[in-house]
């Protein structure tokens, strides 16, 4: 039998998958019940090589065209095949520790330059990818589900709220956004609580929007957004905020980002880092998702944060683990994808369109199935900068709202 198809035997064991090889012959894999998936292959190359890297065949063969899928799509597929792989590995599993040192300081070396480059990859592609499957905000990250049946738009909002209730904003304050994206949250805290905030980005497609939102809502005077690197600013704030830049930062440079988020960061001040973790220990990057999204990214485990925070003095005040929110993001952003999926392929080509499918569908399905969650750590330099319980994140996330919907109310 041909390798990739006895590698499909061992690992589907629950679901069914169909291969229909180039030769005409049928295979099905799994134990006959729903979901059911099949695909069509076209180049029995991708079989052959599908035992030696899966993620890397199955992303490069779905994205140049090796086989299409004529049953169910690629998010039932992705979504087969990681519960399945969950379901059959464990820690014992796991690379040696030696192993994925040497990788991740071969793989995470970002100085200023290769972080540029690397933001450059993924966030300077075209604004009008981004605006036909984020929402109206244009938040490119986890999204926070009060309500299972949340649109995308009110879980954004949820999130945006969320955050501002952790960082206990007063009028006045000055907050420093790391990695400020196309600027929605920056303009979200200066319009609704009165402080003053610099966002840095390193993308400049980020960072031209961002300024021009802020032009336009008024805010230019109260939202300054800069092209430049965390690590040059010299500041103090109030109030530090970092949402989906970690990932970015790389394993090696956790210390230098944890001593100038202490640098940045006034006596009595917060500061809350949101980014993607891992729950089941360190690891290394997906070869497909380093080579063709996130070049130098990683997503790190807990026990690979804590040590660089211990070592630059900050307090933990508060950790927040959000497990399926990230899941549910995608699955929005997936289907809104997919219906612009034409609108896309106009703007690039059918083999950057089958990329990104891949590429949402895999993370919603690693979100689901395999130690993936995100990670809600506040910090300060005090022990008594937040309060004694967190009673106060409710509140304050009750008070926003209420404010939200008086403002809604006055301008109708």
């Amino acid at each position: 039998m041909i390798p990739g198809l006895s590698f499909l035997g061992g690992l589907i064991r629950s679901g069914t998958l169909v291969v229909n090889d180039d030769q005409g012959r049928s295979h099905r894999f799994g134990d006959g019940a729903e979901p059911r998936v099949r695909l069509q292959i076209h180049d029995a190359a991708f079989l052959r090589r599908l035992p030696v890297n899966p993620s890397m065949a199955l992303g490069e063969g779905y994205m140049n065209g090796q086989f299409d899928i004529i049953e169910g799509d690629v998010r039932a597929l992705l979504d087969l095949g990681v519960k399945n792989y969950a379901r059959s590995t464990s820690h014992s599993h796991r690379w040696p520790i030696w192993t994925l040192k040497l990788l991740n300081f071969f793989y995470q070396h970002n100085p200023r330059n290769r972080a540029r480059r690397n933001v450059a990859h993924h966030y300077d592609l075209s604004d009008e990818l981004y605006r036909l499957f984020l929402d109206t905000d244009r938040q490119y990250s986890c999204a926070y589900f009060q309500n299972p049946n949340d649109d995308i738009d009110t879980a954004q909002l949820q999130k945006k709220r969320h955050l501002a209730a952790k960082l206990l904003l007063e009028p006045g304050q000055r907050v420093l956004d790391i990695g400020c994206g196309w600027g929605g949250l920056g303009l979200y805290l200066s319009g609704h609580a009165d402080v003053d905030v610099v966002g840095v980005t390193l993308s400049e497609e980020q960072h031209k929007v961002a300024r021009s939102r802020a032009e336009q809502a008024g805010l230019a005077a109260k939202a300054d957004f800069r092209l430049t690197d965390y690590r040059d600013l010299n500041d103090r704030f109030d109030r530090i905020v970092s949402v989906g830049m970690f990932e970015h930062v790389g394993l090696k440079h956790y210390d230098e980002y944890f001593r100038k988020v202490f640098d940045l960061l006034t006596d009595d001040g917060v500061a809350l880092v949101h980014t993607i973790g891992r729950t089941d220990g360190p690891g290394t990057t997906n070869a497909w998702i380093r080579k063709y999204i996130f070049p130098g990214g990683y997503v790190p485990a807990l026990s690979e944060m804590m040590p660089a925070i211990e070592r630059a003095g900050l307090v933990v005040t508060d950790i927040e683990i959000l497990r399926l929110h990230y899941a549910e993001t995608l699955r929005h952003w997936y289907q809104r994808f997919m219906v612009e999926r034409d609108k896309v392929k106009a703007l690039y080509d059918e083999r950057f369109c089958r990329m990104w499918e891949f590429y949402l569908a895999g993370c919603e399905a690693s979100f689901r199935h395999w130690g993936q969650a995100v990670f809600q750590v506040q910090l300060a330099r005090r022990q008594d900068a937040v309060p004694l319980t967190r009673d106060y994140i409710t509140d304050i996330e009750r008070e926003w709202a209420a404010r939200e919907r008086r403002r809604e109310m006055h301008v109708a």
